[in-house]
């Protein structure tokens, strides 16, 4: 008798949630917003980033997954805003991934998902160097809170934590297959 894998039943449990369930409209918009002020707080530690985005002021880029969807325009500060309901996107990313779990295990194995590409070429290279060599500095942020020593060992430890998710989603039956 085969055995049904405990991730694809997470899968499956995600699959019908989100065919059903809707967040309300205030919540999407919610976390769109925290989602900019991320981005912006990353861009604003890398000089470079804010610079070609500066070259792309005005240029909105439309991220889609499933029912999914966020339109971001580039500032000419060189950050990003929600563009406005109407505005035409210059770029449409795609990603092709529809399971959650799949998108978790690339981004463990640090893969980058697939993605379809529509639009302006010289923006999707942008996009493509911002996502190459911007990184959050999360162990920097955590030792504004709480100190260089503590934040440094909370580093280790969750690179470590990584490290052990890494090789265990590596060993799980199946994970050496190419996907069909």
């Amino acid at each position: 008798m085969a055995t049904q894998s405990p991730f694809s039943l997470l899968e499956d449990l995600f699959n019908r949630a989100s065919a059903t369930l809707q967040p309300p409209p205030w919540v999407v918009d919610e976390v769109q917003n925290r989602v900019v002020l991320l981005l912006n707080h990353v861009l604003q530690q890398e000089p470079e980033a804010m610079t070609r985005l500066v070259r792309q002021k005005g240029s909105v880029v439309l991220v889609q997954w499933r029912s999914f969807h966020m339109s971001l325009v580039a500032t000419p500060a060189g950050l990003l805003d929600r563009a406005t309901p109407g505005m035409r996107a210059d770029l449409t990313l795609t990603i092709t991934e529809t399971s959650p779990l799949a998108l978790a295990q690339q981004a463990l194995r640090a893969d980058k998902p697939g993605v379809r590409i529509e639009g302006d070429v010289q923006l999707a290279a942008e996009v493509n160097w911002l996502v190459d060599h911007v990184r959050w500095d999360l162990e920097e942020d955590l030792s504004k809170l709480v100190g260089d020593t503590a934040a440094h060992t909370v580093g280790n430890v969750v690179r470590s934590a990584a490290a052990t998710l890494r090789q265990f989603v590596g060993q799980r039956p199946g994970a050496d297959k190419a996907p069909a």
